[in-house]
């Protein structure tokens, strides 16, 4: 990505933030904080089908320490034909790393149940990579039974563990090659007056990719700047949904993460083939348009109380759609064993999955355009990580020097928010992740099957690996 309008986003930078930090720094004094000490974790996901020639780019600010990205051969079409053999072997790089999202079925089982169960009224939608991508991180800041609680509930025995899966997941999901564009991106954003441990940073940037920068926190030119990174990072599909994020000036530290995907599907729906169809809502019928398609040899599957089908994305993953039997209701799935198993495995489902059959697939699916925003500090508390919310047992000592001394952290809030739009063309989404740290089944058919979601149900998305990347109900339109 271009670093000249960031620049412009940032205004003017404080020309002595490093060599006052560095005085700062060789202070011995003991750090005290009278006020409310927020950290703000941002995480946000985008995916789109519109391509351009955005990509990373390294922020000009006072960058302590910067991740380097893997270079990408673009792939062999147009121009880039000569690029095959390269782009080949950057593919078998990338594919070395499948697999490792394959751990994360329990969490995502776990997440899935507890974030989308609502009334079964609503939509809801959330981002199981982006949420895993920050807790991961966020273990690496914090320590003792806080880091525990956070490595249970990602399934991992120990942090040696969670970063090696972490970086396998990052890379594994990691495509710039101009067809499929998925790019994570981290950043930890630090006040000019903490004396910060350089070995978390760089553990931060080895592991997760996360570049780390200081500046003032709760400066004008400080919260445009973390504005414009997180809008660039995602394809500027973000900006109104960020405008408004900022540092508070007793903020003490900041951490972002990214991820932008996006592709188109493998075989576009015919715009002539859209029909306008009914759609048996929870709030009750509405007539709205729905996509069709003939799948040859579509993939059909099946538990005791869904059904399911699936398009491919082009040079990625799937979305799959998961129809709840009559008179089963997606809340109800959420609570099914079998059903829950197949949703953590959906991007292994084909292989996997026993209950399937490949067969002709009339689809017909309905456009939407569904967005859900919550706070997930009581679903995590429910699933078992509660220290980080407790300022007396909380410990996020990893980032602090020796030297520093802070009066008690805690996370006050953990905002999630994430929409997913479908259409002819493909798939876009965005979701973001804003956590603050303060001191206070129906038998196959024999040939043929017509899929038709016209009630409410599920679906998945995921990436090239099988990482599921989105997860939603869609129970209104």
């Amino acid at each position: 990505m271009r670093a000249e309008p960031l620049q412009n986003a940032i205004g003017m930078i404080d020309a002595d933030l490093v060599e006052r930090s560095e005085k700062t720094m060789k202070k011995k004094k003991r750090m005290k904080f009278t006020a409310v000490i927020a950290a703000v974790l941002v995480c946000a996901v985008g995916i789109g089908i519109f391509f351009g020639n955005q990509s990373p780019f390294v922020l000009s600010l006072h960058a302590i320490s910067s991740a380097e990205y893997p270079k990408m051969e673009k792939y062999p079409a147009g121009i880039y034909l000569f690029n095959r053999n390269a782009w080949i072997s950057d593919q078998k790089k990338q594919h070395a790393y499948f697999g490792a999202g394959e751990g994360l079925d329990g969490f995502i089982c776990a997440t899935a149940s507890e974030i989308l169960s609502g009334d079964g009224t609503e939509n809801r939608v959330y981002s199981p990579m982006s949420i895993y991508m920050a807790l991961a991180m966020l273990a690496e800041v914090s320590d003792g039974n806080t880091r525990a609680q956070i490595l249970h509930l990602l399934g991992t025995e120990n942090m040696e563990a969670l970063r090696v899966q972490a970086n396998a997941v990052w890379n594994a999901n990691y495509n710039d090659d101009g067809a499929v564009t998925s790019i994570l991106a981290n950043s930890l954003w630090l006040d000019s007056e903490l004396p910060y441990n350089k070995d978390t940073l760089e553990l931060l940037a080895e592991n997760y990719f996360a570049s780390s920068y200081q500046g003032k926190m709760g400066s004008d030119s400080m919260n445009r700047a973390l504005r414009a990174w997180l809008s660039e990072q995602t394809g500027n599909n973000l900006k109104k949904q960020t405008e408004k994020i900022s540092f508070d000036p007793q903020t003490v530290l900041g951490l972002a993460s990214t991820l932008y995907f996006r592709a188109k599907w493998s075989d576009e729906f015919s715009k002539s083939k859209t029909e306008k169809e009914i759609f048996h809502g929870t709030n009750g019928d509405v007539t709205v348009p729905f996509m069709k398609k003939a799948i040859r040899n579509g993939r059909y599957y099946w538990g005791e109380k869904f059904s399911a089908s699936s398009c491919h994305l082009e040079g990625s993953g799937r979305m799959i759609w998961i129809l709840p039997d009559e008179n089963i209701s997606p809340e109800m799935l959420l609570q099914d064993e079998e059903a829950l198993r197949f949703i953590s495995s959906a991007g292994n489902a084909q292989g996997a999955w026993e209950n399937k059959k490949d067969l002709k697939v009339n689809l017909s699916v309905p456009k939407f355009d569904v967005s859900f925003q919550t706070d997930l500090c009581e679903n995590l508390k429910n699933l078992g990580v509660t220290d980080c919310f407790s300022d007396v047992l909380a410990d996020f000592s990893p980032l602090w020097k020796e030297s520093a001394e802070t009066d008690p952290l805690a996370v006050g809030e953990m905002q999630h928010g994430t929409r997913v739009t479908i259409d002819e063309e493909g798939v876009t989404g965005m979701s973001y992740t804003v956590i603050e740290i303060g001191a206070t089944s129906a038998a196959p058919p024999d040939d043929e099957v017509d899929f038709t979601v016209d009630r409410p149900f599920l679906f998945v998305i995921t990436g090239e690996d099988g990482s599921v990347l989105f997860i939603g109900v869609v129970n209104r339109l």
